[in-house]
């Protein structure tokens, strides 16, 4: 298909889509167009026997548009939709399969009608799976006893369960594993996609609005995706499979959306570079690189959490907000300037300012007469005292309020520099892009592309050569330099610093250049251009990838992996607590992610959690006061976050990634962010030591405490951060950000006073080579250590915290004494997707001695052992008796030495693996197998599973023993060799 034709297609869909107005994902545009499904323009007539079958509202003259209404749904599905009658089955008479009750919410939740897919809905389909027996669940709301028809985001009449018809709908979809349903009133329709353990997404048919001409389009939408021929005609273009490819969809979308926002982060680099160059003042040059950094990343945070909330309507809907301080607004004038004045954008200036001036509103709040009143966010994300450098360019002294004093001289980066990042945010595919489409885990993962980079200065005239990978990073290389160098040597040179080997056409031009310009046409088609239009001159800031983000890409994780994960984690904790746990049960639930990147794993915890939160209130008693601007399910979810949800990440701008992620999920209209800053932690979760090994200045565990520290030193500043802690996660509602932050900041400092101690021991372990040398060190900062003196290690100490790479210790049971100073500590759950690295990368992208500090750390461990058996290692030992785990892991996990220093030792020491899926397609267009295992620390009584069928146990070669399979055929699937012997009826020995 020609791209201008597909281009009008697509515009088509996006035409109808803006007027209903989607949330979530429900079509993509693309996905219909490929399955050539188009909306019939030419309605008019269909219109005319549509409106036949609605009647319209007698109360008109007291309204300022018609109302209409449909009496007669049943008919509207058959007569007009060409639905069969045996495609409406009552749901009445599959009650028990599908009517769902929830005793303790006091609901039943049921369909009025299921669709049957092929040849189910009578006893044909009985052995049939019971999700798989029905393409669709219909449901009908009565009008009750007012006389419009009721609000499907209200909560019925007189329901002691306070969830709107529109959640309860989503439950059943969700309890009955059928995807797709309608809720209908006698006024609308609306469309649910509500695959099992995903977010749903639903668009609303309006009967007033496809009555009116106006309305065609969505009447002709209406009619394409829900006439019998989509419904029931070819199975590629019906309307489930439409549903099920647009979720695959968003893979792609996340890919592309994660390159934009990669190039608005070289871009808003290049327009602070100018700004500072027109100033005169060379500013940036004094700041820190890696606080220039995370500032820039952290104004692409704030853009997306404004677009997000602007598509959602959680922003003021007010013409003072939308016309002079939305980024609709904006983006809307700026487009009008580019498109006016293309040629002196850089001369234009203003827009950095308007965005300087909703940032601060959105922290500090603020009114406009008696109509607008702007709730004070606080929080991290938004702090104009932060990185003082995006308002002036200098860096005078602080006033008390964290402001420089006198008037602001606000760098004056030009408007096309907003303009292009703005473009790169809202424009994908020349459309402008819904944020009300994206889940919160997709714009954690895009926001994952700009992870892991630093801002370097050229040395000489320089070029970003474009990564091979999918989703990797250029890397800037100094021209210069490489026309310094002997010709033949060139490409080699390029390959060694980027990874990119030039073909024989292009390396032979590189051999012959002379010139900068002759370098830049022998790499011309592999020079990335969002990261370096032109070439860039020496003393030139660049974003420049570290090893470890070259040498790994960004992937989005969706709910599909996350759901499953995080509910089979949660299992054994569930079943510990029996059908009906107390809301404080569940309150007091940790749950962890140990490397959690932008918080996918977090983020479907809190969903989880939270619903189960829900139903404790019900069973016992009811909810606790619920504040206008939240739901039931909301505030759950904000006491979930800030209370049973802790996560850890050793890159620092993945934990301001994370923080934002939950704050999106758990955002209340007129509330502060959700108060997360105590539980989202920065630090490398394989590398710290027990209070234990602290009160000993030692990494062993059988070292003899100091005397000095463990007469009460140690204890007496862990108690006190305890105590402080305990009342942040004790909170009220009410409790203000700067409250809680203060009460952080006096946890903070007693816990540093103990860190400091096992930060010296690990700095001796580091800078040595020898276990001698380790040893000397450790005495003497021990010494030190002793007689309170090791306040003076503690520049040494953040300078490695901050190096590349860095040692940034992480000791847990000081920084989460809530979780290991309670009868029977650790974590209750432990979920996530942990670093996949061999033992060469897990030693190029560390300190020196990591490789030996993993095998100190883990008995039994093998220096060949990939990274992520140590992450199970770790996971093992942080989870409290009884909890459970569920990681990701490549199929390496069940083999040689990783088995061996992972799963085998797991297994030997109390631990058992009560369900794993050995390979799984990564969902989405990451061409990646992964295995998913979950472990419980203690036995674990209910039936097993490997690849989803029960078995009765499961060994650490990811075999089962009690079953009679086909050994063969089971090594075969495991991935490896069949090692060892099978006795028929007895399951498998293995040798290792």
């Amino acid at each position: 298909m020609p791209d201008r034709e597909r281009r009008r297609l697509i515009f088509a869909h996006q035409e109808w889509l803006g007027f209903v107005q989607p949330v979530g994902l429900v079509v993509s545009p693309a996905v219909m167009v490929d399955a050539q499904v188009v909306p019939d323009r030419n309605v008019a007539a269909r219109q005319r026997d549509f409106t036949v079958l609605l009647e319209r509202d007698e109360r008109d003259d007291a309204r300022a548009t018609a109302r209409w209404r449909a009496p007669d749904l049943r008919r509207l599905l058959l007569d007009w939709l060409g639905w069969e009658e045996d495609d409406l089955v009552d749901a009445g008479e599959h009650r028990d399969r599908l009517e769902i009750a929830l005793p303790e919410l006091q609901a039943v939740l049921a369909p009025t009608w299921a669709v049957p897919a092929d040849g189910a809905g009578t006893g044909d389909s009985a052995d049939a799976d019971d999700a798989d027996r029905w393409r669709m669940l219909i449901r009908v709301e009565p009008d009750g006893t007012g006389v419009d028809a009721p609000d499907l985001d209200a909560p019925p009449e007189d329901a002691a369960w306070n969830a709107s018809r529109h959640e309860r709908f989503v439950r059943l979809l969700a309890e009955t594993g059928v995807p797709v349903g309608l809720l209908c009133t006698t006024d609308r329709v609306r469309l649910v996609h509500a695959p099992r353990g995903e977010t749903p997404g639903w668009l609303t048919f309006d009967f007033s609005q496809m009555a009116m001409p106006a309305g065609r389009p969505i009447l002709a939408a209406f009619d394409m995706l829900l006439s019998a021929g989509a419904l029931f005609g070819h199975e590629e273009a019906s309307l489930p499979a439409l549903l099920a490819r647009s979720r695959e969809a968003q893979a792609e979308v996340s890919t592309r959306l994660a390159r934009q926002v990669l190039a608005a982060l070289h871009e808003l680099l290049r327009g602070f570079v100018a700004a500072d160059a027109r100033g005169g003042a060379e500013a940036l040059a004094r700041e820190d690189p890696k606080r220039l950094y995370s500032g820039l990343v952290v104004v692409l945070m704030r853009l997306v959490f404004l677009l997000y909330t602007e598509d959602r309507g959680l922003m003021p809907a007010h013409p003072v907000y939308e016309q002079h301080y939305s980024l609709g607004g904006l983006f809307a004038r700026l487009r009008a300037d580019a498109a006016a004045h293309p040629d002196t954008m850089d001369q234009r200036f203003g827009a950095w300012a308007q965005l300087l001036a909703l940032f601060r509103l959105v922290h500090g709040g603020g009114r406009h007469g008696a109509g607008l009143s702007f709730a004070a966010r606080k929080g991290r994300l938004f702090d104009p005292a932060r990185f003082p450098f995006l308002e002036r360019l200098s860096s005078a002294p602080a006033a008390a309020d964290g402001l420089s004093d006198g008037a602001a001289e606000l760098p004056l980066a030009p408007d096309r520099t907003v303009w292009r990042v703005l473009e790169n945010l809202m424009v994908l595919d020349s459309e402008r892009l819904s944020y009300r489409t994206l889940d919160v885990e997709q714009i954690g993962s895009v926001y994952e592309a700009i992870m892991g980079f630093r801002i370097e200065r050229t040395t000489g005239r320089s070029i970003a050569v474009r990564s091979l990978k999918r989703t990797g990073a250029a890397v800037v290389i100094d021209v210069d330099d490489l026309l310094s160098q002997d010709g033949g040597a060139r490409a080699r040179a390029v390959a060694e610093r980027t990874g990119v080997r030039l073909p024989p056409k292009a390396a032979a031009a590189l051999r012959q250049a002379a010139t900068v310009e002759d370098v830049v046409a022998a790499l011309e088609g592999r020079i990335d251009r969002d990261a370096t239009p032109d070439v860039v001159p020496p003393r030139t800031p660049v974003l420049q990838p570290t090893d470890e983000r070259r040498r790994s890409g960004s992937h989005y994780t969706p709910s599909t992996l996350t759901g499953p994960i995080v509910a089979d984690a949660l299992r054994p904790v569930f079943d510990r607590l029996g059908p009906a746990p107390a809301p404080a049960r569940i309150l007091d639930l940790k749950v962890l992610d140990p490397a959690m990147g932008s918080g996918a794993f977090l983020v479907e915890a809190c969903r989880q959690l939270a619903r189960k939160l829900v139903a404790a209130w019900h069973a016992h008693g009811g909810p606790p006061p619920i504040p206008p601007d939240e739901d039931e399910l909301l505030h759950a979810r904000r006491l979930v976050a800030q209370r049973c949800l802790h996560g850890v990440d050793r890159n620092p701008m993945a934990v301001e990634l994370a923080r934002l992620s939950l704050w999106l999920v758990t955002f209340a209209k007129d509330h502060e962010f959700t108060f997360v800053d105590h539980a989202l932690r920065h630090g490398d979760a394989l590398v710290g030591l027990s209070l234990q090994q602290i009160e000993a200045l030692h990494w062993r565990n059988d070292a003899p405490p100091q005397r000095e520290l463990a007469e009460g030193r140690v204890r007496r500043h862990v108690s006190a951060a305890r105590t402080l802690r305990a009342r942040i996660h004790a909170a009220q509602e009410n409790a203000s950000a700067d409250e809680l932050d203060g009460l952080l900041r006096q946890a903070e400092a007693e816990t540093r006073r103990v860190a400091v101690y096992g930060d010296l021991v690990l700095l001796a372990f580091f800078q040595g080579t020898k276990p001698a040398d380790r040893e000397r060190m450790r005495r003497e900062h021990a010494a030190f250590a002793a007689s309170d003196e090791a306040e003076r290690y503690r520049g040494e100490i953040e300078a490695r915290r901050r190096a590349e790479p860095p040692l940034a210790p992480f000791h847990w049971e000081i920084e989460f004494p809530e979780v290991f100073e309670r009868e029977n500590p650790g974590f209750d759950a432990i979920v996530g997707n942990p670093p996949f690295a061999g033992k060469n990368t897990v030693a190029a992208a560390n300190a020196p001695g990591y490789p030996d500090w993993l095998k100190q750390v883990h008995a039994e461990s093998h220096g060949n052992a990939d990274q992520v058996a140590h992450f199970f290692r770790r996971a093992f030992d942080l989870l409290r008796r009884d909890g459970a785990f569920g990681l990701i892991a490549t199929n390496t996990i069940a083999q040689g030495d990783t088995r061996s220093t992972g799963l085998r030792w797991i297994c030997e020491h109390g631990g058992e693996i009560y369900d794993a899926r050995r390979r799984v397609p990564w969902p989405g267009l990451a061409a990646v197998v992964v295995s998913v295992l979950h472990v419980c620390k203690g036995r674990f009584a209910p039936a097993k599973r490997l690849d989803r069928e029960p078995v009765e146990r499961v060994t650490a070669f990811l075999f089962h023993r009690g079953g009679h399979g086909d050994p063969a055929r089971l090594a075969a699937n495991a991935g490896k060799s069949f090692v060892g012997s099978y006795v028929l009826g007895m399951g498998f020995t293995f040798d290792d």
